[in-house]
């Protein structure tokens, strides 16, 4: 089981890509952002991208495949995007980007970018390998709305379809 990447910026870049943050300091950096975003009243934007693993392994495999893949794709995103941009893990199968400075238009260029990073990356197992199956979504934050209600709303677009962007990619 292994993430495979055909991409130019799969190689070690000579700067590490940004740590993925734990869903505590994802939330402690997200309450940060939409503060600065309040006082200096500039836009904040996030992207969930949601990872799903093929249904035919067992529970054990599925999560070691969910655990390589989800770091893979952390530093693989982590490499496209600015320098004060932030990955991290809200939920066990979820990355979260929190955008500063990105309102919907630009935090939909910065979808399209992420989703055809994704497209590079296969999922290996068993010999077999396949895209990921993944659903993306993107939510701009609004005056008054809180970390929760931002992520709430972000994690809606990617797995309903009813945000501001979304789109899915699954295994062809």
């Amino acid at each position: 089981m292994a993430a495979s990447d055909p991409h130019p910026r799969s190689q070690p870049p000579s700067a590490a890509a940004p740590e993925c943050l734990s869903a505590p300091a994802l939330l402690a950096r997200l309450d940060e952002e939409i503060h600065r975003a309040e006082r200096h009243d500039t836009k904040l934007s996030c992207l969930l991208v949601a990872i799903d693993v093929p249904h035919e392994m067992t529970p054990a495999q599925s999560e070691e495949l969910l655990a390589q893949t989800l770091a893979y794709v952390s530093t693989a995103l982590g490499r496209e995007l600015r320098r004060f941009d932030r990955v991290g893990r809200p939920g066990e199968r979820e990355l979260l980007i929190v955008l500063p400075g990105a309102d919907g238009p630009r935090g939909e260029i910065v979808a399209r970018r992420v989703l055809d990073r994704l497209r590079t990356i296969k999922v290996e197992v068993g010999g077999a390998r396949s895209a990921l199956d993944v659903s993306v979504g993107l939510a701009a934050w609004q005056e008054g709305m809180s970390a929760d209600e931002l992520l709430k709303r972000t994690r809606a677009a990617a797995h309903l379809g009813n945000g501001d962007a979304v789109e899915q990619l699954t295994p062809s």
